[in-house]
């Protein structure tokens, strides 16, 4: 395995879902060092959780909105792990990064690491637009990405690294 996955994820018809793919779009501006793709896999879920388990990542970093409680547009990195989902798995169009990582773990990939960077919706009811916190996370959530793939870079095993 080598390099790094940055995937943005979420509906962009339900407000505030479309956080991860707002992110994504701007990450796709910059010049990111060499390794890492940036990709917007939307709601495309079951893809995501393919591309995971095909072993061409050694860390994927899902961006994505999550609410935890916080006021709208805090931004949090968290580490999620396989668990058991319960209920359906296989809802394309509603599969958060947990149940991703689940069916990636029933396809017997192995994931690498994964990192996911969450944004407190404040609105995720029909429409095109981010509410003003979370638009204004955007960026912010872009240059956390971008730190956490130098830090993953700056660890990696030298010979897993990209010339």
């Amino acid at each position: 395995m080598s390099g790094i996955l940055v995937a943005g994820v979420g509906n962009v018809f339900l407000g505030d879902d479309g956080f991860g793919v707002a992110v994504a779009g701007r990450l796709a501006e910059r010049d990111l060092p060499a390794g890492v793709s940036v990709a917007d896999f939307g709601i495309r879920g079951v893809h995501l959780a393919y591309e995971l388990t095909g072993g061409g990542h050694d860390t994927a970093i899902l961006v994505d909105a999550v609410a935890r409680g916080g006021p709208p547009g805090t931004l949090y990195v968290l580490e999620p792990t396989p668990g058991e989902v319960s209920g359906p798995v296989l809802d394309a169009h509603d599969m958060t990064p947990e149940t991703v990582l689940a069916l990636a773990g029933a396809l017997g990939g192995r994931t690498g690491r994964v990192l996911l960077v969450g944004c407190e919706p404040a609105d995720l009811s029909p429409g095109m637009e981010l509410s003003p916190p979370v638009a204004a996370a955007v960026g912010a959530a872009a240059d956390l990405v971008a730190d956490l793939v130098h830090q993953e870079m700056a660890a990696a095993p030298v010979s897993a690294r990209s010339p």
